[in-house]
């Protein structure tokens, strides 16, 4: 694989060719892994506003609105308006929980897939150092 000469291009190539790995087994289970995502950090924090998931995951309102909807229709997600009527408050319902495990097996295959292929000591490293340069972003655009 030839370098490329930015790191955003250089991010954004793994990060597809992550994705479509991730779609290419989920895909028969009728989930994309945006919505595993979603699914798994409701599943964690058990109900958030929509504005904290959306911080929590760098995804911007209307892409995580759009996500959400189809999940809202499929009767994964639960939301409801917090003291404040602006707040958006979600938390997996029934069926989400029961998607999320349906999903597991799979996305557990493919982690440990990818962690036999990358080995240990990267597959330990790769997680921090994507966190530092998330935290690094999102401290260059807060302050410009």
């Amino acid at each position: 694989m030839p370098a490329l000469s930015c790191m955003c291009a250089t991010l954004r190539r793994v990060a597809r060719a992550l994705t479509q790995l991730y779609e290419r087994e989920m895909r028969p289970l009728g989930i994309r892994v945006t919505q595993l995502t979603i699914l798994q950090e409701l599943s964690r924090a058990r109900e958030m506003s929509q504005g904290k998931l959306g911080e929590i995951l760098s995804m911007d309102s209307t892409t995580l609105t759009r996500n959400l909807k189809i999940m809202i229709r499929q009767g994964w997600v639960a939301e409801h308006r917090g003291k404040d009527k602006r707040e958006r408050l979600l938390q997996l319902s029934k069926r989400g929980y029961a998607q999320l495990a349906r999903i597991l097996p799979v996305w557990r295959e493919i982690q440990a897939r990818l962690r036999r292929r990358l080995g240990e000591q990267v597959w330990e490293n790769l997680p921090q150092l994507t966190d530092q340069v998330t935290e690094v972003v999102a401290a260059l655009g807060v302050s410009s």
